[in-house]
């Protein structure tokens, strides 16, 4: 295609229309080219679909093929080399990039700024490990749309340029391929649509190649079309046919293929290995420290909440497992409420609710469990730490829960983008049932605490009935107490022992830590989806108050039951604060149940109270920080010089195939060819430099025009001496080889000393040599050495006279 257009026939196309232009430039398969390029880039593009949870990537991969395109058909237009070209993408990347990857940061969704810039140039390094250290679905607002339009917008580039610039277009399917393979790696382990992607892939190659085999020009010596009209038409079919019988064969390879592996189980892909995993269980339960926050921070301010709803409430975590120690998290595997995944925007997709925006700034509360709301669509840290604090935030969804292993403290602030969700009446949940959800007894539990919780719900009609009834049996039957300076006693805890107390004494004393726990056990007994949580919130004066002022006297602990379409709903079993016995000696409760105190759990089972670490364990903890920051540095490194390698291997192949070339000239079989090959060798750097070959032309004419076009007059001699050596009566000797390339490495030499440096780097990355610019008239050369070869073959056969022409050859 490009490199054999006649240039008189390039002349009169410039005269003419654009679309004249392209075709001579660029041959008359170039619409199709580009087409076929863009749809396979597509079709592997797809792949994002469930990283990012729907097309919102698509208009930054359509984007990044199309101008990727139109700098593949510019290049081959202008025939710019390497250079030129890498120099109009990444200009284009940054004209671009704000408005299809990082709008967010532009003015008006479309002007780049000086962070749209920033980004952009950071990204190129590290939006690949964002991605990838983000839980899918990943949102478009972070900063992910970067990784599609880069890699549509390189894979374009090379694609198109290939396409356009080789006669064999196959070559072009090698940086889709790579970009599959990316899209594959850079995913998540569930493929998107495994089957028409793989389906429209094969389809769409396998009649592009078809199409580009049939117009070529060059694939048959003869042109069957004039010698045999009938035969040239049968041909036409045939690949018709055969195309077709190959998109059949890949589409009936695809459908069997996918029916043996469907089943399979997910793919291995890059981010289950660089994901680490987050254990919650590696700190205490809040609920441990629940009484001493009422008495040693019951009037300092442990935070201030800006822009909290009316009857809103403050969440540190929500737990759903009791070991008859503490109650905490359970380990259920993902959707669990020990399932913590890394902070991501977009949290609360297909949510109802009233959107808000909370504002927390910390005081003296310190700890890792952060104060949020429910349902928590997003969260932006402010301050100097943000950074830091957003990288070591991990959420669990299902509970609304966040952690920050990095720790808050005084200073921090943040902003939590909610959805809060109204909460329905009993007449709205009457016909509502549980909500699918099994959990498990606890082993602990008092013995009698099913028979009475089963008692307690007798009578209650439909699950909001029962609950209410639970609810009602705690908070009317029993008192509330602290068991601070001038209280009533009441033990902290929740052991078994603890709750025991509680539920088999002549009264129940307590207060919400031990309330809820008590609640949420007899609800797990009678089959009830429940958990307890912990949290703020103002006492009836204060609601609806702008600003909420936290102390440790606001720390309450309630329960949540889970209802089929409504979600978690709070339950509060723990009495009026100023419900309080007079005495010890309060009447008992009317036909109290006895209650059997368990044995303390089994000294195997795991306890996490938050344990004193031994030395060792420090030393152990900081050999294991150092080696993990080690490894991220290793990490970074490793992605930048292998994006550096990326972006250097063009001109890495480049140079290593001239050389490969040059090696198979300097050693073909015979001596003859090996001149030839010394002249092939000149005049692909001269080309190289610029200058233009005829197709056709015969040595003699070829050194005159790198004479005149870089200056170079030992080309007239070399010509001369590789036509008498090639069609001479004798195979020119080894000596006469080796002086031959050595004066071809002197002239190719003085060419590049000649020039500037930039010329010289140009040439020395310039494809013009290799897409086959000059090709037709080396093949010319081919035919007169090998018509030399036969006449020296032939005895008696002495005759010296070299051709000047292609017709004296022909």
């Amino acid at each position: 295609m490009t490199g054999h257009r006649d240039p008189g026939h390039l002349a009169a196309a410039e005269r003419t229309s654009p679309a004249a232009v392209l075709r001579a430039r660029l041959g008359r398969s170039w619409a199709v080219d580009l087409g076929a390029v863009g749809l396979l880039l597509l079709a592997t593009l797809i792949g994002f679909w469930p990283t990012f949870g729907g097309p919102v990537f698509l208009p930054a991969a359509i984007g990044g093929i199309l101008l990727g395109l139109s700098v593949s058909v510019l290049g081959a237009w202008r025939r710019w080399g390497v250079l030129p070209v890498t120099a109009a993408a990444i200009a284009v990347y940054f004209v671009f990039g704000g408005a299809l990857a990082l709008p967010h940061t532009t003015l008006l969704g479309v002007i780049p700024t000086l962070d749209t810039l920033l980004g952009l140039a950071v990204g190129i390094v590290t939006s690949w490990k964002q991605l990838l250290t983000t839980v899918a679905p990943v949102s478009a607002s972070d900063g992910h749309l970067l990784v599609p339009y880069l890699v549509s917008l390189v894979a374009a580039v090379l694609a198109g340029s290939l396409a356009l610039r080789l006669r064999r277009a196959a070559w072009a399917l090698v940086p889709i391929v790579a970009a599959l393979f990316l899209v594959i790696a850079l995913g998540v382990p569930t493929p998107a649509f495994p089957l028409a992607q793989g389906v429209a892939i094969a389809a769409v190659a396998a009649v592009w190649l078809s199409l580009r085999a049939w117009w070529a020009p060059h694939s048959s010596a003869v042109n069957v079309a004039e010698a045999d009209p009938a035969r040239a038409r049968q041909m036409r079919v045939r690949r018709v046919i055969g195309s077709a019988v190959i998109v059949a064969v890949a589409a009936g390879a695809g459908v069997g293929a996918n029916a043996l592996t469907a089943d399979a189980g997910p793919r291995n892909v890059f981010r289950d290995a660089i994901i680490p995993p987050f254990d919650i269980r590696d700190y205490a339960s809040p609920l441990q420290s629940f009484r001493k926050t009422v008495r040693d921070q019951k009037t300092r301010t442990l935070f201030t909440v800006t822009g909290m709803p009316k009857d809103a409430r403050i969440r540190l975590a929500a737990m759903d497992g009791w070991n008859g120690v503490v109650y905490n998290v359970t380990d259920g595997g993902p959707g669990s409420s020990s399932a913590f995944l890394p902070l991501r925007s977009d949290m609360a997709i297909g949510v109802d609710g009233v959107p808000a925006q909370v504002r927390v700034e910390i005081a003296d509360y310190a700890g890792v469990w952060l104060p949020g709301v429910s349902v928590a669509d997003g969260i932006r840290f402010e301050g100097s730490r943000a950074d830091a604090l957003r990288r070591s935030t991990y959420s669990n969804a299902a509970t609304d829960t966040t952690v920050v292993t990095g720790g808050l403290r005084q200073g921090d602030a943040y902003t939590v983008d909610a959805v809060i969700a109204g909460q329905p009446s009993d007449a709205q949940l009457k016909d509502a049932d549980f909500a699918n959800i099994t959990q498990k007894t606890s082993p602990y539990a008092p013995q009698d605490l099913a028979a009475t919780a089963a008692e307690i719900v007798t009578d209650a009609e439909t699950p909001i009935e029962q609950v209410r009834a639970l609810e009602t049996y705690f908070a009317e039957g029993g008192f509330f107490s602290h068991g601070l300076e001038g209280e009533v006693l009441s033990r902290a805890g929740h052991t078994a022992e603890r709750i025991s107390t509680l539920l088999g004494g002549d009264q129940m004393i307590g207060d919400d830590e031990q309330y809820a726990v008590a609640m949420a056990l007899a609800a797990q007994e009678v089959g009830i989806p429940v958990r307890v949580v912990m949290g703020y919130y103002p006492d009836a004066d204060r609601r609806g108050d702008p600003v909420f002022e936290a102390t440790g006297d606001d720390v309450h602990a309630w329960v949540e039951v889970a209802f089929e379409g409504f979600g978690w709903l709070p339950f509060d079993p723990t009495p009026p604060e100023d419900k309080v016995p007079q005495d010890q000696n309060t009447k008992p409760r009317v036909d109290p149940k006895p209650q059997v105190l368990q044995p303390p759990p089994p000294p195997q089972e795991p306890v996490d109270l938050p344990p004193t670490v031994p030395d060792d364990r420090k030393a152990e903890d900081d050999s294991l920080n150092v080696l993990g920051v080690l490894g991220v540095i290793l990490a970074v490194l490793g992605v930048s010089l292998g994006t550096l390698l990326l972006l250097a291997s063009p001109f890495i192949v480049i140079g290593a195939w001239k050389a490969a070339r040059r090696r198979a000239r300097r050693n073909a079989e015979t001596n003859s060819d090996r001149i030839s090959g010394g002249w092939d060798e000149l005049t692909d750097r001269a080309i190289d430099h610029g200058a233009r070959l005829a197709p056709g032309a015969t040595r003699i004419e070829e050194a005159e025009v790198v004479t005149a076009a870089l200056a170079l007059p030992a080309a007239t001699a070399l010509a001369d001496r590789a036509d008498g050596q090639v069609f001479g009566p004798g195979e020119p000797s080894t000596e006469e080889v080796e002086a031959f390339w050595r004066e071809v490495e002197e002239a190719v030499s003085g060419m590049r000393g000649s020039v500037g440096f930039w010329a010289r780097t140009r040439a020395r990355l310039s494809l013009r040599s290799l897409m086959g610019q000059g090709r037709l008239s080396a093949r010319m050369q081919g035919l007169r050495d090998a018509a030399a070869a036969r006449v020296r073959r032939e005895p008696g056969n002495i005759d010296t006279t070299i051709p000047t022409s292609e017709s004296e050859t022909t």
